[in-house]
């Protein structure tokens, strides 16, 4: 059946790591604001749960340490929608620990999911982007922002530092191509991500506790109040913002 003008011209939004968190945030975001939304994420069960109650929200169930991501993901989401105006970012994993705690295989994890899938991802959605006119975000951390050490995270912050760069030089080898590159880089945000690492319940609630204690806000983030951010960085009335990297974690890393 073909689709209707108006369909075919609905925006389209690609959410990595849209089973949890900020990207189930972020899709019900875009999909509240009529976009259709295509979210990838390894656990079928998560993103069945995002796209609960939302028609125009579709899941593919995608590995990003994989090297064929980027045409998987891709491929779905012209098949399903014939477009894709806006690619989000967004997965990633952590492994806590010391430069000797860590295994070879902890390091790789890190980097393949949070810097080579964004990277495969982007050059996969390339051609539907310039024809679109699109927008990428990368989301990144703001622990990894300026010149700050983090020890325990030293892995994980180096591939979200790398992501504010690709931002920065994707956005001046892309423009003439018609696509923007923007980042954000959310604090500490109540998004369960402590749980899924491994912390016991008593342990993540600690933990946010402790780094509220250290925000001047006074609090840590919510999911939606970073998805805003995302939503608002893809509207028309943002295209002059392209290579820009938005800090949003209540001025903790200000202290």
């Amino acid at each position: 059946m073909s689709k209707s003008v108006e369909e075919v011209q609905t925006p389209v939004v690609v959410i990595t790591g849209g089973g949890t968190g900020i990207g189930r945030a972020t899709a019900h975001a875009f999909a509240a604001q009529g976009a259709r939304v295509l979210i990838a994420g390894r656990t079928r069960a998560t993103l069945a749960g995002t796209a609960k109650g939302h028609d125009t929200v579709r899941t593919v169930v995608a590995d990003l340490t994989r090297p064929d991501v980027g045409e998987l993901v891709v491929g779905d989401a012209l098949r399903e929608f014939g477009r894709i105006d806006v690619l989000v970012n967004n997965a990633a994993t952590s492994r806590y620990g010391t430069l000797g705690e860590h295994t070879r295989e902890d390091d790789e994890a890190q980097i393949a999911t949070n810097l080579l899938g964004p990277i495969a991802l982007t050059r996969a959605a390339l051609d539907a982007l310039g024809s679109s006119g699109g927008t990428v975000v990368n989301v990144g951390s703001s622990g990894a922002v300026g010149s700050r050490a983090w020890p325990r995270a030293g892995v994980f912050g180096a591939s979200k530092a790398g992501l504010d760069f690709l931002t920065r030089t994707w956005a001046v080898e892309l423009a003439p191509r018609g696509i923007r590159v923007v980042g954000i880089a959310p604090g500490v945000v109540d998004s369960g991500i402590g749980l899924r690492m491994g912390m016991s319940p008593e342990q993540y609630e600690g933990f946010l506790a402790q780094m509220a204690g250290q925000s001047p806000a006074g609090r840590v983030g919510t999911p939606e109040e970073i998805a805003w951010w995302i939503t608002e960085l893809t509207r028309p009335e943002a295209h002059y913002a392209n290579g820009t990297v938005i800090t949003v974690d209540g001025g903790l890393s200000l202290t």
